[in-house]
């Protein structure tokens, strides 16, 4: 048999590859049917329920279960993070750390087991200032994260005498000198929680010294290492299994302190234990995005392409002190001339953890910001300035990509009908509209993947993988891999997944999982027809590089008399299904393939309408332009667009962690006060899916988290083109937005 040639068919020859294919597990989601993890009731299961801190910044001195442990029901009382007697007391920096756990019969009895337990605190200052770099330089809550000067060559080199950093700073002196225009401002992003629609949480049991666990996650096959790592256990001794699951956006690969908790009262009391977080704790301690603030200043020429950009910028990841990389800025533009520092500030909040495309929606809120000012300064078309400056991109042979994609979005939004100065709206009254404009860059590459592909001698086709699908589609894009390469119907193709003990596939993180996928299902799909047509090449008494798989059979191309139907041909394999075993390693394979590829960009644009009475600001239409390589399912990949859209907006507008000043605590950590947009404030979105023939011979790109990261600067520079003034801080809610305006007034 030759060896097999991976590659996709080609663009005219596809029957599945591309199209709007409706999701396999739509019907049983929407009929309710579907099972996710805090569905999962296992017989004679222990509900738990655990106490948060309430305190940003104590130590816990004593905790008195005697209560909780005799309210009728409860199990057992487990200390998480707070000491037992006799031991120290364990000092707590963040409000919400889950400090024990109640285990009982019911939710209520273990609801009032919480609600028993007496905790004795010493109350210690905290600091959740975040946005105050002098105030956390103060109080020593300052991290040094890094920095970093780039000079062109062109300047040549300081002298044998000179000082480096002397001569460095005479240089960045004399550019801003020579600039023809000097912006310097101020621009921030504020933290925002995780909000998964189901919290994180874990209904597990043992079997002897096996565990089986239910877990909400989005790395099947890794997190059994985290259980094992905790538990003292191998890998093989653990099974993880997640059908569904209801969001993770980043913050769901590990099983987290709560999840070993459970695993450990389940070994205690011998019984099945339902362990799930409550909507605050979710908010709290389940993860978040950091926060960014940056002061810039940029030198541009006379036609607006920027010279020099010199900036610090700092924030929180919580109690870790760290913040946006500073590699991150600034974002896609990057001038030959750049200095650039970063400082973590350490808030007694949570740490951070994986938000949908890291760093990126920070980094280009600070950066891209800028760039829209240089064009208020110059009282110049914003497109145009973006434009002008893509000859200093960081990757600039996608220059004239990203120049196509900013001409299709101004197209979709009627750039030219609605643009004007800052400032400058058209509109009479308080409602003033504008324009704003983004782009951002993002990797994509396939993760690691094996498949096992199993074709029985009835035609009956099923795959086994351990991905997970996060509600991106996953179960459908598998099915569609191996239906368009076998020939058959997506109903023919059964896809089984979410098991650890199927093979290994990655996490569902970096927009990894579709590339990956796709590489392992159309590897082992390729092997397994090759090895079909050979049997069948036989049976006609045809060379195998002949045939082809199409419409339910194996035929000879150009001959319509010399075909097999699909079972006709499964039927020569044998007694046994014919298994075959596809794997693709990252690292062995290399980031791109015939199959898969990394690095794509996009560009988005926002038409808005601000009330200067009431500081409202209300989306009108969001223009999304995106190149994703390959598309293999056209429905879930523009859907994927439009929830990208919706939580730049949330992010832009609505969410935002609210600390109280004085005592640290996290005060809006319940859905009543932790705004999210509703289907009224979304306005009209657009989804334009970038693909020119070089970008689809690429092959899969992942998509997940790209168009999540230019709205928010977008809807940003929209605001500032409306009002004529630049709202310094995201999220835009109208108090800020009001006092932005009195500041510009004096």
């Amino acid at each position: 048999m030759a060896e097999v040639q991976y590659s996709w068919p080609e663009n005219h020859k596809t029957r599945l590859l591309g199209k709007r294919v409706n999701r396999l597990d739509g019907m049983v989601k929407s009929a309710g049917t579907a099972k996710y993890t805090y569905d999962i009731n296992l017989p004679n299961q222990l509900i738990v329920h655990a106490l948060g801190c309430p305190h940003a910044h104590c130590r816990v001195l004593s905790v008195d279960t005697s209560a909780a442990e005799k309210v009728p029901g409860v199990v057992l009382v487990k200390h998480i993070k707070a000491p037992k007697a006799g031991e120290d007391p364990v000092e707590i920096e963040a409000d919400g750390t889950l400090l024990v756990a109640v285990a009982a019969e019911s939710e209520a009895a273990a609801a009032e087991g919480v609600a028993k337990l007496k905790v004795e605190y010493e109350l210690l200052e905290p600091f959740t200032a975040d946005d105050d770099l002098e105030a956390a330089e103060a109080k020593d809550r300052t991290r040094p994260r890094g920095g970093g000067i780039s000079l062109d060559e062109a300047l040549g080199e300081p002298g044998d005498d000179e000082d480096i950093e002397e001569w460095e700073e005479k240089q960045i002196e004399k550019l801003f000198a020579d600039a023809d225009y000097v912006v310097e401002g101020d621009y921030g992003i504020d933290a925002i929680t995780h909000c998964c629609l189901e919290p994180h949480g874990t209904t597990l049991h043992w079997e002897g010294d096996r565990l089986k666990a239910h877990l909400s996650t989005q790395n099947v096959s890794g997190t059994d290492d985290g259980f094992a790592g905790a538990l003292n256990l191998t890998a093989d001794d653990v099974d993880v299994h997640c059908d569904y699951i209801g969001g993770g956006f980043g913050s769901k690969f590990q099983p987290n302190y709560w999840g070993i908790a459970a695993a450990e009262i389940a070994k205690a009391t011998g019984r099945p234990v339902k362990f799930m977080l409550n909507r605050e704790q979710e908010l709290k301690v389940a993860g978040n995005r950091p926060s960014g603030f940056v002061h810039v200043k940029l030198g541009a020429d006379e036609s607006g392409v920027v010279q020099i950009w010199d900036s610090h910028h700092w924030g929180t990841s919580g109690f870790n002190g760290s913040t946006v990389s500073v590699n991150s800025v600034p974002y896609v533009f990057v001038p030959k001339n750049y200095r650039r520092k970063a400082t973590g500030i350490a808030t007694n909040n949570e740490p951070s953890v994986a938000w949908r495309a890291p760093n990126h929606p920070q980094a280009c809120a600070l950066t891209q910001t800028a760039y829209d000012d240089l064009a208020a300064k110059m009282q110049a078309d914003s497109l145009d300035i973006f434009l002008r400056n893509l000859e200093n991109i960081d990757s600039p042979e996608k220059a004239p990509l990203y120049a196509e994609q900013l001409r299709i979005a101004a197209d979709l939004i009627n750039w030219q009908r609605h643009w004007h100065p800052h400032g400058k709206s058209p509109r009479k009254g308080s409602v003033v509209e504008g324009l704003g404009i983004a782009i951002h860059t993002w990797g994509g590459a396939a993760n690691d993947s094996d498949c096992r592909l199993r074709i029985h001698p009835d035609g009956g086709v099923e795959s086994y993988c351990g991905t997970q699908d996060l509600g991106t589609g996953t179960r459908t894009v598998c099915a569609m891999v191996l239906a368009e390469t076998l020939g058959l119907p997506v109903e023919a193709v059964k896809v089984n997944i979410g098991s650890s003990t199927f093979p290994f596939s990655g996490a569902s993180g970096g927009s990894t999982t579709v590339g990956a996928v796709s590489e392992s299902h159309r590897r082992a799909a390729q092997d397994a027809l090759a090895q079909i047509f050979e049997l069948v090449a036989k049976k006609l008494e045809v060379p195998a590089d002949q045939l082809e798989a199409a419409g339910g059979k194996i035929s000879v191309v150009g001959y319509s008399d010399k075909e097999l139907t699909w079972k006709q041909a499964c039927s020569l394999i044998g007694i046994k299904p014919l298994e075959v075993n596809s794997s693709y390693k990252r690292q062995q394979q290399g980031r791109t393939t015939n199959l898969s590829s990394s690095n794509v960009g996009g560009c988005q644009m926002a038409h808005v309408a601000v009330d200067t009475d009431t500081g409202l600001v209300k989306i009108k239409r969001m223009v999304a332009v995106q190149n994703v390589g390959l598309i293999i399912n056209r429905k879930t990949a523009e859907s994927q667009v439009y929830g990208a859209l919706i939580m730049s907006i949330a992010g832009a507008l609505f969410e935002h962690r609210i600390n109280d000043p004085k005592t640290g605590v996290f005060v809006n950590s319940q859905m009543d006060s932790y705004r999210l947009p509703r289907l009224g404030d979304i306005g009209e979105l657009i989804v334009h899916l970038h693909e020119p023939e070089s970008e689809r011979a690429r092959g899969v790109i992942g998509l997940g988290e790209p168009p999540v990261i230019s709205g928010c600067a977008a809807i940003s520079n929209a605001v500032c083109n409306a009002t004529g003034v630049r709202v310094p801080t995201l999220p835009f809610t109208p108090k800020r937005v009001l006092d932005a305006m009195r500041t510009a007034k004096g």
